[in-house]
């Protein structure tokens, strides 16, 4: 069953009688409906899992099985009991059963530390903080009922991951840190750069709403499903393939739905929305975990409690946040990068870090990365050139992430190890979409997919630029530069730098686009500025 209109109709009422009902904060309703998703679908993935111990023999025990201690006294059935089968936190039994005070105190005080307390025992871990914020009688009552008429016990993980973007979508305000959500065309593009491949590890240290994994799983699916085994899907207005992945056997299904999938984030909130975007799709194993990877560092011991990688990824995918600055003395040394304290220079510095040898990259990162002149955004672009292969520079339309932040960003993508010979720039003018305040209004102007296949045909791209006529001008949206050049300008890697400009295509550049340049320039001195100043206070003390 697709993602319908009726299903859109009923997350909007969702969405619009929360705010009616005095709660405003789209993030913390979407944190609130995920676990309210997570209460009813728990029950239909917990009788799938006894059906099949029953059928194959091997042993399990139901989540709902034994007795639970009640919290309060007034959830009892009869005065002074103090015990009730684990049966009654099933959605079934209260959802459809209780309404207004009842229901509060009952979800509040009984479902919520129910599943807290088992939540690491069964890989639950997102619910160990979880508390009901929803606490308006008639308010939970019509959510709950709403949720019940989504029918998601009927709904493919497909549908059921469209209907949480769909609710993720209404997130609209970045983060303390500067962390927010990736427009998922821009997630699917950097992922086709990437190429991640069955049977290897996809990491985002910076998981959010888990966007990239998600997108991972899809290409993954979609580069291994036959002709008879794809479809076309729509998100956010725009078309898209996806595959079922019919090509793959079950070894490699377990694999993928198991041992492929890393991630972290800081906020809580995201560590729930990530989790259940997954569960949703059909990864309820894949575990994020609450971390500050900045902050904290895992032996080889901590990684094989945890169950991570002990050699590192063979991918990384992640939009990190770039607006923030961290405590020095917080900062863990593996990720010093001079005496930086930028939250972006510090994240691309722990990505390098955590590939394997041959590992593939591909992070967002504001333009001053690519130009900044402090030392350490020197020394962080000469350890990408100079110890790694940089294989493109993807520069993003000014705007791509509005309403959430408005700086120029663009996408970096390196392997790990060897030295670069020369890197590819790609430009993007326009991505699909009308760059304006709200960025979500679909266009048919799109240089991404076109971007996309002239990376992926690099070699012969390589050819053509190599025997250009330089005389002429060159209309092309991308171009090379070799590792020589870069150098040579203090390893700067803004696209703009190595643009082949003729007067007639200069005459014709987008002015908006001219302007984001010259503000993100503005930009990146006075953050130079600030660097170079925390320096010398900190010589002088």
């Amino acid at each position: 069953m697709p993602f319908t209109p009726d299903m859109r109709r009923k997350v909007d009422q969702i969405r619009d009688y929360l705010y009616g009902g005095g709660y405003p904060d789209p993030l913390s309703n979407a944190e609130q409906l995920s676990f309210l998703f997570f209460f009813y679908m728990i029950e239909g993935i917990d009788g799938a899992n006894l059906r099949q111990a029953k059928a194959t023999g091997r042993d399990y025990t139901s989540l709902f099985a034994g007795d639970w201690t009640l919290r309060n006294p007034l959830n009892a059935p009869t005065k002074g009991v103090e015990t009730v089968p684990r049966e009654r936190m099933r959605w079934s039994s209260w959802a459809n059963a209780m309404s207004g005070e009842q229901l509060v105190t009952f979800v509040r005080d009984e479902v919520f530390p129910f599943f807290a307390t088992i939540g690491d025992a069964f890989g639950m871990s997102f619910m160990a903080q979880a508390r009901l914020s929803i606490d308006e009688p008639t308010v939970l009552t019509q959510i709950v009922t709403l949720v019940n008429e989504l029918r998601l016990e009927q709904a493919d993980p497909d549908t059921k991951g469209d209907l949480f973007e769909h609710v993720l979508r209404q997130i609209k305000q970045a983060g303390e840190l500067g962390q927010f959500r990736t427009p998922r065309h821009i997630i699917r593009a950097i992922v086709d750069l990437v190429d991640p491949k069955i049977g290897e590890t996809v990491y985002d240290p910076a998981a959010g709403t888990a966007g990239f994994l998600v997108a991972a799983y899809e290409h993954i699916r979609l580069a291994n499903s036959s002709a008879n085994g794809r479809d076309v899907a729509e998100l956010e207005g725009k078309t898209f393939e996806r595959g079922y992945g019919d090509r793959m056997g079950a070894a490699q299904w377990r694999k993928l739905q198991t041992a492929t999938f890393y991630g972290n984030d800081v906020d809580p909130k995201m560590v729930s929305l990530a989790s259940m975007n997954l569960a949703l799709r059909g990864l309820p194993d894949v575990r994020i975990l609450k971390r500050n990877v900045l902050t904290t560092s895992f032996d080889r011991q901590a990684k094989a409690e945890k169950g991570l990688p002990l050699d590192g990824y063979d991918v990384v995918l992640a939009n990190p946040p770039f607006s923030g600055r961290l405590d020095r003395d917080r900062i863990v040394d593996d990720v010093r990068i001079g005496t930086s304290t930028a939250t972006e220079l510090l994240f691309v510095k722990y990505m390098i870090d955590n590939l394997k040898p041959g590992g593939r990259c591909g992070v967002v990162v504001p333009e001053g990365v690519l130009f900044g002149s402090t030392g350490a955004h020197k020394e962080l672009r000469r350890i990408l050139m100079q110890n790694n292969r940089v294989e493109a520079v993807l520069s993003l339309p000014g705007g791509v992430f509005q309403p959430y932040s408005g700086v120029k960003t663009s996408v970096l993508v390196f392997a790990k190890g060897g030295r670069t010979e020369r890197v590819m720039f790609l430009h993007a003018s326009n991505d699909g979409f009308k760059l304006d305040a709200n960025h979500e209004q679909p266009i048919e102007a799109d240089d991404l997919p076109g971007l996309i296949a002239a990376f992926n045909s690099r070699g012969d791209m390589l050819a053509d630029w190599q025997s250009r006529d330089a005389e002429k001008p060159w209309t092309e949206n991308w171009w090379f530069a070799d590792a020589a050049t870069i150098e040579r300008e203090d390893f700067n890697l803004s696209a703009s730098r190595y643009r082949p400009e003729s007067r007639e295509a200069a005459q014709h550049r987008d002015p908006r686009e001219l302007l984001a340049e010259l503000r993100d320039e503005t930009a990146a001195i006075l953050g130079d500025i600030e660097a170079l100043a925390a320096e010398l206070q900190e010589a002088v003390a």
